[in-house]
């Protein structure tokens, strides 16, 4: 190689060739845009009846900007500074067909440094949308909210007991056809079903015996209705079963993976099957599905439903793993019982925090349950119904605690219906992780929760109240 290779001019060269290579470089890094920066970790879509819940996540906070548009229905979010990425794209492969409001999704570059989220919808939505800060496993996230426009009300247990009465009737009257009906002339002349034939003395016979189901019993045989009127109907006894957590929000998790929220929609599944089966009582869920439902809005959901009791179903979850057995809880209006019991009580008031509540929405309804708790009568109730739970579970499961153990739960401060709240068992310990996964546990555990509700019940017979069905059609 000559020495003309290392001379001066080469050398000078050299340095400006690469000199013109960190020019070019800062001059491309000075006019990419900011939005580069921004990619979405992770989205998310849980679609359930009473509202589709859509999520992006980031590692640093985006703005947005969300519009409805008409004719068609579509709904408009601007992701400003976001990069236009596969997990943005998959999306709309993320979105079933049977989503209740969501058709079609489409994504693309609206500016170069804005994203456009285009919802294609099935109907008239009312939408709701808000960041979270980091809470739990999450960072930074924007919430889409698409409830329907006229809310769906809750099923009201008062009117499957008419429509399961009818169908049991209409069932017999099928199976019995020689049975005709009489015409009303025919009813009117003929004897009652009970008089004994002409010549022959009246025989006396026992009362018949009263069921043993907890419900208030319906009018006796002595109280027979006047003519004209329908026979009345025994006082529904309603139990709201919470199964806790749900959608954004997994709850405590399981060294092999098992979701506290999939536990417990199982069992409180079971719970309501087992209530609905009991002569004179009916269940509701507060969730049938896998999607977040705020802790006021589980109580708000028990009052609308005029619950007797209220039961929310958990899976517990501690530090340790050695941690084992089951217990049950009741509101506190003079502090945690235990040290225990005041963290459990903490991490399941978080529960807002990670499923995601739009702060910015006042809901008086909360203000007003939150303002008094002097609610001695209710605490006390809750106790007694505790403790009959407590005692059908120790004969499934170790207790944790002998007793009912108290503590400030936001999921238990309805004022004036009865609450406890049910750890069926430590997520966190694998032994009773995979008790918890095992379906003859499930159903042991749901029989044991009914069974306490059933004692409690026939020792706290549930009032009358003005709401009964008077009559059956």
């Amino acid at each position: 190689m000559s020495s003309r290779a290392f001379g001066p001019s080469s050398l000078g060269a050299h340095f400006a060739a690469r000199l013109l290579r960190v020019l070019i470089c800062a001059a491309l890094l000075a006019v990419t845009p900011a939005w580069a920066a921004v990619s979405l970790i992770a989205t998310r879509v849980w679609p359930a009846a009473e509202y589709t819940r859509v999520t992006f996540e980031a590692r640093q906070p985006v703005k947005f900007q969300m519009q409805v548009l008409k004719d068609p229905e579509r709904l408009v979010v601007d992701l400003e500074g976001v990069e236009l990425t596969a997990e943005l794209t998959d999306l709309a492969r993320r979105v079933g067909e049977n989503d209740p409001y969501i058709k079609s999704v489409r994504v693309g570059r609206f500016k170069p440094t804005v994203v456009r989220v285009v919802f294609d919808l099935k109907a008239d939505v009312k939408p709701g949308i808000f960041a979270l800060a980091p809470a739990g496993e999450y960072k930074h996230r924007v919430v889409l909210d698409i409830y329907p426009l006229n809310p769906i009300e809750p099923p009201d247990p008062l009117l499957a007991l008419i429509n399961n009465t009818e169908a049991n009737r209409d069932t017999e009257a099928a199976q019995k056809p020689s049975l005709a009906l009489k015409s009303e002339t025919e009813l009117k002349d003929a004897p009652p079903i009970n008089a004994p034939p002409e010549g022959k003395p009246s025989v006396k016979t026992e009362p018949a015996p009263q069921s043993k189901s907890p419900a208030v019993q319906a009018e006796s045989p002595q109280q027979k209705p006047q003519r004209g009127k329908k026979p009345g109907v025994a006082r529904l006894i309603t139990v709201v079963v919470d199964a806790g957590h749900g959608g954004e929000d997994p709850g405590a998790r399981g060294r092999k993976g098992t979701k506290e929220k999939d536990i417990t929609l199982t069992i409180a599944k079971r719970v309501k099957t087992m209530i609905d089966a009991e002569p004179g009582m009916r269940a509701v869920l507060t969730r049938d599905g896998d999607y977040f439902v705020a802790l006021h809005d589980r109580v708000a959901k028990a009052r609308k439903a005029q619950a007797d009791i209220f039961v929310s179903i958990h899976a517990d979850a501690f530090l340790q793993p050695r941690a084992n057995g089951s217990s049950v809880f009741a509101l506190s209006e003079r502090g945690a019982t235990s040290v225990a019991a005041r963290w459990l009580a903490q991490r399941e008031n978080e529960a807002d925090l990670i499923g995601g509540v739009n702060l910015d929405v006042k809901d008086p309804y909360l203000a007003k349950t939150l303002l008094d708790l002097s609610q001695t009568a209710t605490i006390n109730d809750s106790l007694k119904l505790g403790k009959a739970v407590l005692g059908e579970m120790g004969e499934i499961n170790r207790l944790h605690k002998s007793h009912v153990e108290q503590a400030g739960f936001a999921v238990l401060k309805a004022p004036d219906i009865p609450s406890i709240l049910v750890e069926t068992a430590f997520i966190s310990n694998p032994e009773e992780e995979k008790k918890l996964n095992d379906p003859k546990y499930q159903d042991k555990m749901a029989d044991a929760i009914v069974s306490g509700i059933k004692s409690y019940f026939a020792k706290n017979p549930a009032l009358s109240r003005q709401t009964t069905v008077a009559a059956i059609k």
